[in-house]
């Protein structure tokens, strides 16, 4: 801390020192400038060729991806549809310092960290598309993806509930002695949520080998940082918390897979958890509801677009000689004709039959349930015209 106020004693017997807010500085890890070239004290982490390509191709595809899916969106393909540019390096090169085994809970927007561990292009476009092909049965909004062989757990939708559930699921792998972790990740938004204080307060308490991973993006859909709160941003609450604490350029490929790395190392030696605050910039819209035209400037997102996580890397890999400038075009059409052949192979694979509504939840469907799937039916034979098959199957 830099400075305490000093106030003369009021009716009290004794001085009383107040730590001013906003005076805690917390420092930035970065290694690579805006133009990719690395900052001259840097130590850049020791990546094989072949993994930081795997970064960089990962974040590509993702974006790739999210192109094509928001024009789906506004064609009317798929319902809605969250985008993650220019946060892809806070997402995958996370990802990239953990071990297979480490549980991932996410928020929605990382879904570049789900193809890091290899979510294939027809799992993405089965879980959009909500079709009989996907584990969740079409129960689950676009977007809210779930993986059990990849170790990563189901989105939910509430801000917020994954951040306790880390904090526990962690507990479980401390006590049997796992050789994992849990990362949980959230928006900045998210930690205004009471969640964020329970489950941070309750990794501190019971010493559970957590990282909190923040993105703090600038905005919560439509509400600045500086509306949402007063203190030092995210990181300073960690420190309130007794819990270790990073702050990170979230558009630095290498800063991001360095904190990551050295925060899964202290969350396993110390059985502690660790929060990393990843500062970056949500260039897309918060999700396809949202027009960010009406709360941000041309010149902000021109700003940030100049520390694009993408550009950087490509920067850098171009320097080493790493980057094969005619096959990397050749790669990126690749990706694209991949998700546009896939996306309209799977909209043509049909939904969930109807009867299914109903199942996994009891081991057998109580009455109130059929009786509700028997009016349904009903309603949908009353109204075939707004009810296709490919709504479902009576």
């Amino acid at each position: 801390m830099k400075d305490r106020n000093h106030l003369s004693n009021i009716g009290l017997s004794h001085n009383v020192n107040i730590i001013d807010k906003g005076i805690i500085d917390i420092p930035m890890l970065q290694m690579l400038q805006s133009d990719g070239t690395p900052h001259q004290a840097a130590q850049l982490p020791q990546l094989a060729q072949e993994d930081v390509l795997k970064i960089y191709r990962t974040m590509r595809f993702i974006r790739v991806l999210d192109e094509r899916m928001v024009a789906a969106q506004r064609q009317g393909r798929i319902s809605f549809y969250l985008a993650s540019t220019g946060e892809e390096a806070a997402s995958v090169a996370s990802a990239a310092a953990l071990s297979d085994k480490d549980m991932i809970m996410s928020q929605y927007r990382e879904q570049g960290a789900l193809a890091y561990r290899g979510y294939t292009t027809e799992q993405f476009m089965n879980q959009m598309f909500s079709n009989e092909k996907e584990p969740n049965k079409g129960r689950q909004m676009p977007i809210h993806y779930g993986a059990k062989e990849l170790n990563f757990m189901t989105i939910s939708s509430p801000l917020g509930t994954q951040i306790p559930q880390a904090s526990g699921y962690a507990y479980g792998q401390k006590m049997a002695g796992e050789e994992a972790i849990t990362i949980c990740y959230f928006g900045e938004g998210a930690a205004s949520e009471g969640d964020f204080h329970a489950g941070l307060n309750m990794a501190a308490v019971l010493n559970c080998p957590v990282i909190f991973f923040c993105r703090n993006n600038g905005y919560a859909i439509s509400t600045p940082a500086e509306e949402q709160f007063a203190g030092d941003g995210i990181a300073s609450r960690g420190l309130g918390y007794g819990i270790k604490t990073i702050r990170v350029d979230g558009n630095d490929v290498f800063a991001v897979y360095a904190a990551t790395k050295r925060a899964r190392e202290l969350a396993l030696e110390h059985n502690c958890p660790v929060l990393i605050e990843a500062m970056t910039y949500r260039l897309a819209a918060h999700s396809t509801s949202d027009d960010p035209t009406g709360y941000r400037s041309k010149e902000e997102e021109a700003r940030w677009q100049q520390k694009d996580p993408i550009a950087r890397l490509e920067a850098w890999l171009d320097a080493q000689g790493w980057l094969d400038k005619e096959q990397e075009t050749k790669d990126l059409e690749m990706m694209r004709q991949e998700v546009l052949q896939e996306l309209k192979r799977v909209e043509k694979v049909p939904v969930c039959a109807i009867d299914e509504i109903i199942e996994d939840v009891y081991d057998t469907p109580p009455w109130h349930l059929k009786e509700q799937l028997a009016e349904l039916k009903k309603h949908m034979a009353k109204y075939p015209e707004a009810y296709p098959k490919t709504s479902g199957r009576l």
